[in-house]
């Protein structure tokens, strides 16, 4: 096996239908769970003190939050005036839970062409709270934005897409929500795992629905059992039968988040994450020492 782990795409690799997206999934690289938080480590130690300044810090940011189109391009017919989309995934060495590669790509749109990487290794000492994630990650993911801004700021993302969840949360405030509020740049999530929350499960109902997706673009609800619809099951190219789960992060609603997500793929990730994740994964072979 690899020495490389990317954050939260496990093992599952059954979840890989296509060999189109095998060189997403390298084959010798042992992913970390998806995002249904709880399966991140087996076993954790909850500092509760921590846990309550977290959990306030959320609800103040949560305060904040934005789910509804507040962008021009969103309105437009064929997302005229989008430009730049960028993706963020952190990948971590292989065991390795503090040694860690953040990565901000941003694609030039629709052509979908790179057009800048940012590949920094990082080291997570905050502790792993389940339906806290964000504050081991997203610190490292807005450095990245902030080079951006300071050294090319004309190729400022005008949305991000995340390698995790928004809206599916216990709290319905996820990575891509909590990233999305602090850049001020709108945020979607994408996860590759159903969060199982509110009542959402990966059951033969669900399996049932993902059979029914017969092309490209067909989605189906998330409905949580609060009723409220929490995200999308996309299909998200003709290539994969399996779909991503979409959910809104910050400043644009879900209908648009769907659609963009559709629109940035040609394999089932969209292709400002699976760029993301190959790159931040390439990057900690080449640069981190001992890793060989």
């Amino acid at each position: 096996m690899g020495c490389f782990a990317s954050k939260k795409e496990l093992a599952d690799q059954s979840d890989q239908t296509h060999i189109d997206e095998g060189q997403y999934h390298d084959k010798d690289i042992s992913n970390k769970p998806e995002d249904s938080e709880d399966n991140i480590h087996e076993k954790v130690v909850i500092d509760e003190d921590l846990r309550q300044r977290w959990e306030k810090e959320q609800n103040e940011l949560k305060s904040k939050l934005i789910t509804e189109n507040t962008e021009t391009w969103q309105l437009a017919e064929d997302f005229e005036g989008l430009q730049f989309v960028g993706g963020v995934d952190i990948s971590f060495v292989k065991g390795d839970d503090v040694n860690a590669c953040a990565s901000l790509i941003v694609c030039s749109y629709p052509d979908l062409e790179v057009v800048h990487s940012d590949c920094t290794l990082v080291q997570l000492t905050a502790p792993y709270i389940p339906g806290f994630l964000a504050f081991r990650e997203v610190a490292f993911l807005l450095d990245c934005i902030d080079r951006l801004r300071r050294e090319k700021r004309e190729l400022i993302p005008q949305v991000i897409l995340v390698d995790g969840n928004g809206l599916i949360h216990p709290r319905e405030f996820g990575t891509a929500c909590h990233l999305g509020v602090l850049s001020d740049i709108p945020c979607v999530g994408v996860a590759k795992k159903l969060f199982q929350v509110d009542g959402l499960e990966k059951d033969s109902k669900h399996l049932e629905k993902i059979k029914n997706l017969e092309k490209g673009g067909d989605t189906f609800p998330l409905v949580g059992n609060s009723g409220k619809v929490l995200g999308m099951a996309l299909r998200s190219c003709d290539k994969s039968t399996n779909p991503v789960y979409v959910s809104v992060g910050h400043k644009i609603n879900l209908d648009t988040a769907v659609q963009v997500v559709q629109r940035c793929c040609n394999y089932r990730i969209p292709e400002p994450v699976r760029q993301a994740d190959m790159q931040s994964r390439e990057y900690l072979r080449k640069n981190f020492k001992g890793s060989e």
